[in-house]
């Protein structure tokens, strides 16, 4: 009920994402819905992504190693998903905990560290090692690339 301009300029300085007055019309609703999700990322992922032998199936959320399945939690399969959607790009640990975790999560960024163990570790596959793919980025986070990877 709050429509003066001071109380949109302190709901959006506080954190919103968007500020919507009444009355509103319900189509107007489901525009800033759909624009604030698509800039949150939701549904841009692809269905199915592949780097070399490695394939990440978003559909039935499952990973596969030259057609063996891996096996890994939901959080190392979230950021497997988020880095191979985002090749080549550096993130932080916070940027991950935001993209990754959801930005109302509250953890330590040192946990970020611990899933990419796990991810890495997951990544390894008898003969095959692609946790290589995962790369640290010094003083900054972590990258997902596809160059320079021995996975023989």
């Amino acid at each position: 009920a709050k429509t003066t301009e001071d109380n949109v300029i302190q709901g959006l300085e506080v954190g919103a994402d968007d500020y919507i007055t009444t009355p509103f019309a319900p189509r107007e609703l489901i525009a800033r819905i759909k624009a604030l999700l698509r800039r949150a990322g939701v549904g841009d992922g692809a269905d199915r992504m592949q780097v070399s032998q490695l394939v990440l199936d978003g559909k039935s959320r499952r990973v596969f190693l030259d057609e063996d399945p891996l096996d890994m939690g939901p959080t190392e399969f979230n950021l497997l998903q988020f880095f191979m959607s985002h090749p080549e790009r550096a993130y932080s640990r916070n940027q991950l905990l935001d993209q990754v975790w959801g930005a109302n999560v509250y953890v330590e960024e040192r946990t970020v560290d611990v899933h990419i163990r796990r991810l890495r570790k997951a990544l390894q596959s008898g003969v095959k090692d692609y946790s290589g793919l995962i790369q640290t980025v010094r003083g900054t986070g972590y990258r997902f690339s596809s160059r320079g990877v021995n996975a023989g």
